[in-house]
């Protein structure tokens, strides 16, 4: 064993000398893209408009030509038949080919056959898949050096791109670059891009793709700060012939509006806050974000049930749960004026107690708590339980409610017995 180590130890300095010649190898080999340029100009400009040609001569090029070291020369010449320097205009002293993207008819279809050229291509060489979707990005970033027109075929093919999932939607990420926002590129831009994508797939796929990779949150960001709102938003795209997503986007603005509420709710309860201070809080937020008592009440009751860490025990946690919510029903109460609400409250018990398995046996005790402390009403849990009830859990917790519905129908009919006394 030691005469082994030993044996490793004295072959070290070779080991130096070889990395040292397979660095030297390596340098004759200079980064030059001119003849790899020239290759692929000439084989554009043979090709000419034939798509179908140009698909065929870059399959079959790639087995000639390093396509894996000169990706961004490549995707270079396609779009813009040349070169491009930083900033998006082309460099002067290289060949280029009058064939590209930018030179092409600006319409949907012409747009639709490049998506394809593109999309053989990366199938063909799959390595070329992170090297596109880079190239795109950087293409974003120089929307400023191109002209109108380039950019709305650059912004129809991304389109199209993202529609087949040759790119991913965090591309989007360089529309939010300062100075393109600033002059509203960013906007003008997104429109068309969003037009050609829906027209391919429709805005749930849309959507879908946004949320894969956080987008769906940030699509404000295309405008400056001081525009950054909702309502601006709204009437950009709606004006630009895109109300579906600015319906998308006021629905994420909520969402995210319901998220932010449920958190601070949690926040204060575990600061100990008064019940009146979260009440005005509350009434503060449903102003302001024009959310409705029907949706807030979902809010408060998830808030109060995330703001505990409950017992494992299926017999501790029904205790637990009373407790927790008695000192909370002022605020439950607080937010159930509506009979709407109150449906809605027993909904969203009865959909916890049925995810959350401990607690299959708490419902009953929960609605008779929260009907004491009058947040719900006989009507409610009546309508509940004959027809306003979810399918989940649906035959334990009509079973377990069986005897309480008795008793209030019976508290009922001699309520209405005493009154026809009375009379």
């Amino acid at each position: 064993m030691v005469s082994f180590m030993n044996n490793q130890k004295q072959q070290k300095p070779t080991l130096t000398g070889q990395r040292f010649k397979t660095r030297k190898r390596d340098e004759k080999e200079r980064f030059d893209p001119s003849q790899f340029q020239e290759s692929i100009v000439q084989g554009l400009n043979q090709t000419g408009t034939d798509l179908e040609a140009v698909a065929k001569f870059l399959d079959a090029s790639g087995a000639k030509l390093d396509y894996r070291r000169y990706a961004e020369t490549l995707f270079d010449i396609l779009v813009a038949g040349g070169m491009l320097a930083p900033g998006g205009t082309l460099s002067d002293d290289m060949t280029r080919t009058e064939y590209c993207l930018f030179t092409a008819n600006e319409d949907l279809e012409t747009m639709q056959a490049y998506a394809q050229v593109f999309n053989k291509l990366i199938r063909r060489y799959k390595y070329l898949e992170k090297g596109f979707e880079e190239e795109i990005k950087k293409l974003l970033l120089f929307l400023k050096g191109f002209t109108e027109s380039e950019r709305n075929k650059l912004a129809m093919l991304t389109g199209i791109l993202l529609a087949n999932g040759n790119i991913s939607a965090s591309i989007l990420n360089s529309l939010f670059n300062e100075n393109l926002v600033k002059e509203g590129v960013s906007a003008a831009f997104a429109v068309k891009l969003f037009k050609s994508w829906i027209n391919e797939k429709d805005i749930n796929s849309v959507a879908a793709s946004l949320r894969k990779v956080g987008m769906d949150s940030r699509l404000m960001e295309l405008f400056p700060a001081n525009k950054r709102s909702c309502e601006h938003f709204s009437k950009y795209f709606t004006d630009a012939g895109l109300k579906e997503l600015s319906d998308f986007a006021r629905n994420q603005q909520s969402i995210g509006a319901r998220k932010e509420l449920q958190k601070e709710l949690q926040e204060q309860m575990s600061r100990g806050e008064t019940l009146k201070d979260m009440i005005a809080y509350v009434r503060e937020e449903m102003k302001k974000t024009n959310i409705s008592e029907q949706t807030m009440i979902g809010i408060v009751w998830t808030s109060i049930m995330s703001s505990v860490e409950w017992n494992k025990k299926e017999e501790l946690v029904t205790e637990q749960a009373i407790k927790h919510l008695k000192q909370y029903s002022p605020l439950l109460k607080a937010f159930t004026s509506q009979g709407v609400s109150e449906l809605t409250l027993l909904l969203k018990i009865q959909e916890y107690c049925y995810d959350n398995i401990h607690f299959m046996k708490a419902f009953q005790k929960i609605v008779v708590l929260l009907y004491k402390a009058d947040v719900l009403s006989e009507e409610a849990i009546l309508k509940w339980y004959t027809e306003g009830h979810v399918a989940k859990g649906k035959s334990v917790f009509l079973e377990q409610m069986k005897k309480f519905v008795e008793w209030l129908k019976n508290a009922e009919e001699e309520s209405e017995s005493d009154e026809e006394e009375g009379d």
